[in-house]
């Protein structure tokens, strides 16, 4: 029977995702609209988001934290476009946006001595193969397959080269080992269910150093230019972005940020999400006719969990849909470039008691699919 209990927020999108519990369009309320982002007022509101970010995410005090455009992309773009070309490059991919910075630098950059280092959806490379003297480039959390890396112990301490890591769907919902990361980007869309269109870049100083003494040999944006005259533009880290942000968004992000100050920090958004991550894995476990993407359990995300379906390829989709029309999940279906599933969010944003009501669904709506294929 069809199930009668309905998720209060039916919001299970991996991007943009669920905005934070009790949310409303007044948390927006003081935002600084009408008024120059470089106005003093709105120079302190960038800055602010900037300390709070450190703050909540415990970056180390000799990290620089800038607000960049575009996104994520834009942010893991910059990184490239600015950083690579000294070191041989070790790419590694496992699912589509891994792949997609493969394509940047094997067929924009055009760099010579890349090694890529991939593996099918539902499985990790081998993060052995990597090099102490290779840049390393990689998704921590892969957001299209729900597998993500166990930790850093893989990363030398003592490397030459530098790690960029897409932190996107991460970044505040698993510890990231600052002193293995050089260069980290996310957007304020995914754990924090901000506003999208705005990425953050944050650099290590071997990073900096990097900037500060390679100049690429091919033209660079003014949106990727980090440096002037051989030296770091430390406005861009303490709120001068480099073009107009929405200041809008900005007081959207710096409520999140309040919110999860107020909940106890990075430590309850991590416990939130995997309390997430277990309602979902329970389910799994006794449910036979479903399974994560994710074949070992080490490497599972808890923040996109991707899960295979037994049956056709289209059953995914029409599960999402029917469920869609109840109005009881909404944008669950597995990435367009992953193999056909489902995909649920289980980041901080969700309530748990959500996702226990949803489960009941999620079989209801197999059935009802099933019977009528």
């Amino acid at each position: 029977m069809k199930p009668e209990n309905r998720p209060k927020r039916p919001y299970f999108s991996s991007g943009p995702c669920a905005k934070r519990p009790g949310w409303t369009l007044q948390s927006l309320e003081n935002a600084l609209l009408g008024r120059s982002h470089r106005s003093k007022p709105g120079k302190t509101k960038l800055k602010k988001a900037i300390d709070r970010t450190r703050s909540v995410l415990g970056v180390p005090d000799d990290y620089r934290i800038g607000i960049v455009p575009a996104s994520d992309t834009g942010a893991v773009e910059m990184a490239l476009w600015s950083l690579l070309g000294p070191r041989p490059v070790d790419m590694l991919a496992w699912e589509s946006f891994g792949k997609g910075w493969i394509t940047d630098v094997v067929k924009q950059l055009k760099l010579d001595d890349v090694r890529i280092i991939e593996a099918d959806y539902g499985h990790l490379p081998d993060l052995g193969q990597t090099g102490p003297g290779h840049d390393i480039v990689f998704t921590w959390n892969g957001t299209t397959s729900g597998v993500r890396v166990p930790n850093g112990d893989w990363i030398a301490d003592d490397r030459d080269g530098l790690t960029i890591c897409d932190a996107t769907s991460a970044a505040f919902a698993m510890d990231l080992p600052w002193n293995k990361l050089d260069v980290v980007t996310y957007s304020w869309q995914k754990v924090l269910g901000g506003e999208a269109a705005h990425g953050m870049l944050i650099l290590s100083p071997r990073a900096v150093e990097r900037l500060e003494n390679h100049t690429p040999s091919w033209p660079l944006p003014k949106i990727f230019r980090l440096t002037k005259g051989g030296k770091l533009i430390e406005g861009i880290f303490e709120g001068a972005t480099i073009n107009t942000p929405s200041m809008l968004c900005v007081e959207d992000y710096t409520d999140a940020l309040t919110w999860a100050d107020q909940i106890g920090g990075l430590p309850a958004l991590i416990a939130r999400t995997d309390a997430n991550y277990r309602a979902i894995a329970g389910w799994v476990e006794k449910t036979g006719w479903i399974d994560f993407l994710a074949r070992d359990p080490a490497t599972r995300s808890t923040t996109s969990v991707c899960l295979t379906i037994t049956g056709d390829v289209d059953t995914g989709k029409r599960m999402a849909t029917l469920l869609e029309d109840e109005g009881v999940a909404y944008d669950i279906g597995a990435y367009r470039d992953a193999p056909p599933g489902l995909r649920l969010w289980a980041g901080a944003t969700v309530e748990t008691s959500d996702l226990e009501i949803l489960m009941p669904w999620l079989d209801w709506a197999y059935k009802e699919v099933m019977q009528n294929a």
